[in-house]
């Protein structure tokens, strides 16, 4: 299908034509961008005419990172996300167990134990106490612990002698027994005994969140995936050969399977513009909410705990050294001060050994809380930071209680990072957060929460962006951390034409209605998606 749009209010993220009035579309490519004269007198047979009456049009936007076929799944499970109390969220659980099959397994997500007033972790007591007849797994917010019953302890084989795996830790009560949480790679113990989807169900689960990111004004994203993270590209391969995927997908690789991913030959940017390879992703620390996010200093109140790294240093050089030689870059996530300067220094060091590859798209998933010394090193070695600017309008009480507020003052440092040259891409990391592009825009502008909170300055405001930047991020700075910024991302000819047409002009109205705009129409690829 072509189409000849005219009478818009069209942005272009383009900084050599950043606005126009219409735009040309045949197939799946811009024809053509400029005034309603000159688009008007280009004639693209049997091309729909279409008058936007004044409506505002941007790029697609691109979520530079979530978790696809979790998030998909996460809407079809128990939701704990902004439970206020562990009282509220043992009745969800109970409302669940009680409809369930005995020996039914329990899944969900979205607990933060931070809120319900208490910095102690739930414990299997609890779940038994309302769920003795099921195994019960619920991920934290961040996904990096994890809650379960004794069901579930008794079914994944996890004693008080289960030996901590490397990387993750059984937290224990005082008798010595599990208490009931899981940290980081310790999960795996419990994901391995869970039951396997179907095929059909994954499918599913992935076309309906596809849908709904379409409805939030998504035409592309990166997916995070860690361990697993084949058997979720296998999903998408699928779709795909079937024509059902509705946003472009980007997909990250887990270090877990490095040996094979390189014998098979890929690389990043292999694949095409529905389904391409990003890079390798690794996990180098944990999360703030658990205290297990690698600190330079100890966190506040919690002895000499600084955290718990997942990849030794030595090891970090080596697996970036042996991907950049596969031509494959390195996205890591790394929440800590000590987390982010590990990964830059692996990055410079490989770069001292095989010289500078700027093909490679290296990147800092995260980027939470940095040390002064470290943020001019994004720039100066390439580095991409891909924070999630939600994570910091629900973290900031969390940062200030773990970490004060002198080692605050770096955290989520978005305009600290853009002054010292680096490149900004911004995501949401759904399910951790809501996947929905507008609370992130709204987010990176004021640093507030929806309710206005904490002030009307918002938190560290020196560390606000401008709507024009928050865009960027969402659009054409997620695109270049994707390796397709000659494809998408921005209103150009010769780009795919992903676009999409709001109720208001983001550049023009005040931050509090950014969050009431309403996404009217989505096009991937030259095709109405909404």
């Amino acid at each position: 299908m072509s189409y000849i749009f005219t009478n818009g209010n069209i942005y272009t993220v383009n900084p050599n034509q950043p606005r126009a009035s219409a735009i040309a579309i045949a197939n799946d490519r811009i024809v053509a961008i400029g005034s309603d004269a000159e688009i008007k007198a280009i004639h693209i047979p049997d091309a729909q005419h279409i008058d936007l009456n004044g409506a505002f049009v941007m790029p697609g936007m691109i979520d530079a990172h979530l978790h696809l076929e979790w998030t998909g799944l996460a809407m079809k499970r128990i939701n704990l996300m902004d439970v206020p109390s562990k009282v509220q969220a043992l009745a969800i659980v109970k409302a669940a167990a009680d409809k369930a099959k005995p020996g039914e397994w329990l899944l969900g997500r979205g607990f933060q134990h931070n809120d319900w007033g208490s910095s102690v972790f739930p414990t299997a007591a609890d779940l038994d106490a309302v769920a003795p007849n099921n195994p019960v797994a619920l991920s934290s917010r961040s996904g990096h612990g994890m809650w379960i019953n004794t069901a579930t302890m008794r079914a994944c084989g996890i004693t008080a002698y289960t030996p901590n795996p490397p990387g993750g830790e059984i937290v224990h009560d005082a008798s010595g027994a599990p208490s009931g949480m899981l940290l980081e790679t310790a999960l795996r113990l419990v994901d391995q005994h869970v039951p396997e989807l179907t095929l059909e169900q994954e499918e599913a689960a992935v076309i309906d969140v596809m849908h709904a990111m379409n409805l939030a004004g998504l035409t592309g994203v990166h997916c995070m995936d860690g361990a697993g993270g084949m058997k979720t590209f296998s999903t998408y391969q699928r779709l795909k050969q079937q024509g059902k995927l509705t946003l472009r997908i980007v997909k990250q690789l887990p270090v877990e399977d490095l040996e094979t991913i390189i014998d098979l030959g890929l690389h990043s940017g292999f694949g095409d513009s529905w389904l391409r390879i990003g890079g390798v992703k690794i996990f180098i620390d944990g999360a703030l909410g658990q205290r297990t996010a690698a600190m330079l200093s100890p966190y506040l109140n919690d002895g000499d705990n600084c955290g718990l790294p997942t990849f030794d240093k030595e090891e970090l050089l080596d697996v970036t050294i042996r991907c950049a030689k596969a031509n494959f870059c390195i996205v890591v996530h790394a929440i800590g001060d000590r987390g982010n300067r590990d990964v830059l220094d692996a990055i410079e060091n490989c770069q001292k050994v095989l010289g500078p590859m700027p093909h490679l798209r290296y990147r800092i998933e995260h980027a939470q809380h940095l040390d002064a010394e470290d943020i001019p090193r994004f720039a100066k070695l390439g580095v991409i930071a891909s924070p999630q600017p939600i994570h910091c309008t629900s973290d900031m009480p969390m940062a200030l209680k773990l970490l004060g507020e002198q080692r605050s003052n770096l955290s989520y440092a978005w305009r600290s990072l853009l002054n010292a040259g680096a490149k900004l891409a911004f995501g949401s990391d759904a399910p951790v957060e809501p996947f929905d592009p507008f609370l992130g825009i709204y987010a990176a502008v004021t640093r507030r929460r929806a309710d206005g909170s904490p002030s009307p300055q918002g938190w560290q405001p020196e560390q606000r962006l401008t709507i024009d930047e928050a865009i960027y991020g969402y659009t054409l700075g997620a695109a270049y951390a994707g390796g397709s910024e000659r494809e998408v991302g921005s209103l150009e000819v010769g780009k795919l034409a992903d676009l999409i047409i709001l109720s208001h002009d983001l550049t023009a109205i005040a931050p509090e209605q950014i969050l009431t705009t309403k996404v009217n129409r989505v096009m991937v690829g030259g095709e109405w998606k909404i």
